[in-house]
């Protein structure tokens, strides 16, 4: 198995891609990984990986791609300039079909600009929809969606993201029926901006013609709640919902740790403690829901945070496989487009 890899997309430069990588590709003895950079920074952070990730780069090849998209540039600079960057060369590795995914931590708007224009979308759906997996209670999983490749969007978008993220959680968990929301400031029916309300009268219109449980508005609380398996909002509430989340996580395991180590006790309780408090930061932790799916596209293509490290890239690339192994895009184009 092939996947295609932007290695110059991410804050922390190639090293963090790479090891990300590597760490992959030690794990799988199928899957290599064709990664599009300038070939010598490439070959140099090869050469630079630790000893137990040393086997892994017979199975990692550089193709030269000599320029980036930066963070900075625009969805426009990237159509009309990005012909020769190396997120344009993973995506056409993907869109001639030598690679099954695409795996960047590149510029969010740049590759939902390319990623359209290179591999096209699935019939019946307009723009693709960043969307990732939240833990919930119950060990469930809530797809919240979109995550930021649409600031704005129309009522009639946010159907589509309703029936991309049912999708997904159809395909890929096994939910028979997903149950979808969407995200809302109240459950009242006055509630909402405009777009909101048009977009809730319409998925009632066709609920007996969808394939999912509309549930009407929920809100933000409700995504961890695990009852929803699919919240829909557009792109700028979706992203400041994610990070919020995260960063909330993120504080929540320091304060959990820090009231253990402030006293005696607590430092004593903490070494009783400790196979748990290991345990709820592995299962809380962002770094493995690091990965995004771009829904709707002809090709599997998966947006990992830009500020990632190896190990958040690692998991990234494990959502690319997951999706190749459900073939995503197939089962979209069948059953729900």
């Amino acid at each position: 198995m092939r996947l295609a890899i932007d290695v110059m997309g991410g804050d922390q430069g190639p090293r963090a891609i790479i090891e990300g990588s590597a760490k992959a590709v030690i794990e799988r003895p199928d899957l290599e990984l064709a990664l599009f950079g300038p070939r010598q920074r490439i070959t140099a952070e090869l050469l630079r990986l630790p000893q137990p990730l040393a086997a892994a780069a017979s199975r990692l090849v550089a193709y030269d791609a000599p320029s980036v998209v930066s963070q900075h540039a625009s969805a426009a600079w990237a159509l009309r300039h990005g012909h020769d960057t190396s997120m344009a060369h993973m995506l056409r590795d993907v869109s001639d079909g030598r690679a099954m995914a695409g795996v960047s931590a590149g510029n969010t708007a740049a590759l939902v600009a390319l990623a359209r224009r290179e591999l096209g979308m699935i019939a019946g759906f307009s723009r693709p929809a960043i969307s990732t997996a939240i833990p919930t209670r119950g060990g469930r999983r809530c797809y919240l969606l979109d995550l930021g490749a649409n600031v704005d969007s129309p009522a009639s978008r946010l159907v589509d993201f309703a029936v991309l993220g049912a999708a997904m959680a159809h395909c890929v968990d096994g939910v028979v029926h997903p149950r979808v929301a969407l995200l809302n400031v109240g459950a009242e029916a006055t509630k909402g901006s405009v777009v909101v309300r048009e977009a809730n009268r319409l998925l009632k219109e066709r609920a007996s013609s969808l394939p999912f449980a509309y549930q009407g508005y929920a809100e933000g609380g409700d995504i961890f709640q695990g009852e929803i398996d699919v919240m829909v909002c557009d792109g700028f509430v979706g992203n400041v919902t994610l990070k919020a989340s995260e960063g909330l996580t993120r504080m929540l395991v320091e304060r959990v740790q820090m009231a253990f180590e402030s006293r005696l006790c607590g430092r004593l309780a903490s070494v009783l403690a400790k196979p748990v408090l290991k345990r709820l930061k592995q299962e809380l932790d962002p770094v493995r829901y690091n990965g995004a799916s771009l829904l709707g596209l002809k090709r599997i293509v998966v947006k990992s945070h830009g500020g990632t490290r190896a190990d958040g890239f690692y998991y990234a690339i494990q959502r690319a496989l997951q999706e190749v192994e459900h073939d995503l895009p197939m089962q979209l184009a069948k059953r729900w487009a």
